[in-house]
């Protein structure tokens, strides 16, 4: 079992520069595997929206949280560690031109050699897609298109695409990812749409439910669209939230979760180089 952290780049990490290179190196010396950003463009004040993983409709932290770009955030963590993977959880890709996104991606996966993982989803907060222009009923078929102008673009010397949204003859975008066809591409989100994109088009799988019994018939869904796609099923990487405890992530194992995030366990400094190796000798050192 791998272990990351989520939401690494809030709280302190979002707006404290020596706090967020400090996390990403004691998250590294103890073992962690991947840090996974959050974002938002802009979030709407008075939003309608339901924030769909909070019992309240509300995003946690109210909404004027910072919320520092993703791979802005992670290309200062990379300079500041080697090995730890630098992951987006998730970033909302239909709100992004994917030609620019490519190009962003791959110099992120090229200067942090090849460390880049991109978490993306369709988003669900309505208010944001209208201030950036964006139809928001168009958001998965913008979701779908994209994956694919992506690994073209970090793949062939001269692509060509003609798509609903995206179109382009003989483009060269260089540099390629240091990654061998690009970096892995992980679907969040907590609905069977997601499971199914996940299992058509994804390398991973990232469903936004923690609960055993909600993310059994996901993992469901995901493995039926792949299989249905002519896709290996076990190929589809699944991360996953909801247990702390080496006894508490044997039921993830079980269902096929091959890596467990957390959240950073402590928002000052001194909090988390205590509590950092404490989960390291407790938990990674028995299942990593």
């Amino acid at each position: 079992m791998k272990f990351g952290i989520i939401f690494a780049n809030t709280g302190p990490a979002a707006v404290d520069f020596e706090y967020a290179a400090e996390l990403a190196r004691l998250a590294e010396e103890n073992g962690f595997e991947s840090l996974w950003t959050v974002e938002h463009v802009v979030v709407p004040a008075a939003y309608e929206s339901q924030y769909p993983y909070a019992k309240d409709g509300r995003m946690p932290g109210g909404e004027d949280v910072p919320i520092p770009d993703p791979l802005v955030w992670l290309s200062f963590v990379a300079a500041a560690t080697t090995r730890i993977k630098l992951a987006t959880g998730i970033l909302i890709l239909p709100q992004r031109n994917p030609v620019v996104l490519a190009k962003e991606v791959a110099t992120l996966d090229v200067l942090s050699g090849g460390r880049a993982v991109l978490g993306v989803g369709v988003g669900w907060l309505k208010e944001e897609f209208d201030a950036l222009g964006v139809p928001f009923s168009e958001r998965g078929a913008r979701t779908d298109e994209a994956i694919e102008v992506l690994r073209m673009l970090w793949r062939d010397a001269e692509p060509s695409f003609a798509g609903r949204f995206t179109g382009f003859e003989r483009a060269k975008s260089f540099p390629k990812p240091a990654q061998s066809g690009g970096p892995p591409i992980v679907v969040g989100g907590h609905t069977p749409a997601a499971a199914r994109r996940a299992g058509r088009l994804g390398d991973g799988f990232f469903p936004g439910r923690g609960k055993l019994t909600e993310l059994g018939p996901l993992l469901d869904e995901m493995r039926r669209a792949a299989t249905e796609a002519g896709r290996d099923a076990d190929a589809i990487e699944v991360t996953a939230g909801g247990a702390m405890d080496v006894e508490g992530v044997k039921p993830y194992a079980d269902l096929g979760v091959s890596r467990m995030v957390i959240p950073p366990l402590g928002y000052d400094l001194g909090t988390l180089r205590e509590q950092l190796p404490r989960f390291a000798e407790s938990v990674i050192s028995k299942l990593g």
